[in-house]
């Protein structure tokens, strides 16, 4: 149909049911719905498209970000493997293993606690390859049974440059872990993620989903017989995404996956087991992110296992969230500087997931929902979403540099995106920039990663906070 001199196009692939403006393919791909007062199902189906933005390697025929073509097709070819695929964590060009696999977590865990939040509008299917993008590169990954490539490019020479991932010429290094160097919380947050995926992809495909529990147990074995810290093996990791939490959790984490996915009780034993071993009980947690996933082992212990123990760990967590924990101006949580509305997030998805089990339901919900509001737009202090391209006003220069580069044939640099006051030319449809300060202060501006970095992990928890309150409402 033609009309205005556009032509529009409604496709039905990995977005389906969505109407493409295809005369000029960067437009907001996910049309609002109609729910009020906030568009939670819009901002859902914006957040699972942030990831399209965001893939490495070959794009299906069907991509629907214009701007994004094949890219980092020689990955892994210094080491004599095929490594191509899988995400690029944020602004950069690098595959960071490890925030990768908990962002395939999150996202798995979302889809299982909230189903019917993404069948609305058959927001199912978008998850699945969305997660499913990153479990097949994490089977390219895993190239022995104890050897598992946990990065692909260098962070320091990735971050030196700035422009294209079609026309990126710096080396893209592959980093390992194996017998002689290993990686505990990679391999387990790794066995995780697939066991996590394993449950959501067993209904559609009980194939894939068996291999990637088959999968997930050897990962998690070799976590637990080699031990060592991941950023010991993989040094430049360190200067991103360090293990600061120990690999304790991930020990935890990694085991009650297993029991959830295999109903084996042999790994709740020895979930339990790490448990004392680390002494977690000890444990009062404040962050839940990549590299902290105690709050979340409180609340899958206690759902799995039932402990009052648990409970109360989780229940201290969500009392420190609401009576203890520092708020900006406007009432958003402010647990860590390093992306602000990531621990928002993260912290809102617990908080929902306990309401639905009956933990102080109404305050929960209550408290989750004002969370997430706030980032997408119930702040009068900027009245606009940290949200890129949702509500009226939101952030336009997000420090990411495939959407602040114009189109070939013009060049993009440093010079180009750190000069030019603009928006950026390509706007990242869904990508949660890191937000305000303590006191609430926030600039739109590509340079300042304080404020406006954005990363895969910053949008996995916050889908699942969508989809919660889509239930709800």
């Amino acid at each position: 149909m033609v009309t205005g001199g556009l032509v529009n196009t409604c496709l039905l692939g990995a977005l389906a049911l969505l109407c493409i403006d295809t005369a000029h393919a960067d437009v907001n791909p996910c049309t609002t719905t109609g729910m009020s007062p906030v568009d939670y199902q819009q901002a859902l189906c914006m957040s699972l498209f942030f990831y399209e933005a965001q893939r490495s390697g070959y794009l299906p025929a069907n991509k629907h970000v214009s701007w994004r073509n094949d890219s980092g097709l020689d990955d892994g070819s210094d080491v004599g493997y095929d490594l191509v695929g899988g995400y690029y964590d944020a602004g950069n060009y690098v595959k960071f293993g490890f925030p990768m696999a908990f962002t395939v977590t999150m996202l798995s865990w979302g889809l299982l606690e909230f189903p019917d939040g993404y069948s609305e509008m058959d927001k199912t299917r978008i998850a699945l390859d969305t997660i499913k993008w990153a479990t097949d590169y994490f089977f390219k990954c895993h190239t022995s049974s104890y050897e598992l490539w946990g990065q692909v490019g260098n962070g320091n020479v990735d971050n030196s440059s700035w422009g294209r991932p079609e026309t990126m010429t710096m080396e893209r290094p592959a980093y390992k872990i194996d017998e002689s160097n290993p990686g505990t919380e990679l391999a387990a947050e790794t066995a995780a993620a697939l066991a996590a995926a394993s449950i959501v992809y067993m209904k559609t495909d009980s194939i894939y989903a068996t291999w990637m529990m088959d999968l997930a147990k050897v990962l998690y074995d070799f976590a637990d017989n080699f031990r060592g810290h991941y950023d010991m093996s993989i040094p430049d990791a360190k200067d991103w995404y360090p293990s600061t939490s120990g690999y304790g959790d991930e020990l935890v984490w990694a085991g009650l996956w297993l029991y959830r996915a295999t109903e084996d009780a042999s790994y709740l034993t020895r979930a339990r087991g790490h448990w004392d071993e680390f002494s977690l009980q000890s444990s009062e947690a404040q962050l839940f992110y990549w590299d902290d996933k105690m709050a979340g082992v409180y609340a899958l212990f206690w759902l799995l296992d039932g402990s009052q123990d648990y409970l109360d760990h989780l229940t201290t967590y969500l009392d420190y969230l609401k009576n203890t924990a520092l708020y900006t101006p406007e009432g958003l949580v402010f647990l860590d500087e390093s992306g602000t509305t990531r621990h928002a997030a993260n912290a809102a998805f617990i908080s929902l997931l306990a309401a639905k089990y009956g933990v102080d339901t109404s305050l929960n919900n209550q408290w989750g929902q004002a969370q997430m509001d706030q980032l997408l737009g119930a702040n009068s202090r900027y009245n606009m979403s940290f949200v890129v391209g949702f509500g009226d006003n939101y952030p336009q220069r997000p420090h990411h540099r495939s959407s602040s580069c114009p189109d070939p044939p013009e060049d993009c640099d440093y010079g180009w995106a750190y000069t030019q006051s603009g928006p950026n030319p390509h706007t990242l449809y869904g990508a949660l920039v890191s937000g305000p300060s303590l006191l609430g202060e926030y600039e739109d501006d590509r340079t300042n990663r304080k404020y406006n970095d954005v990363a895969c992990d910053f949008n996995a928890a916050f889908s699942g906070c969508l989809a919660a309150l889509i239930e709800l409402s």
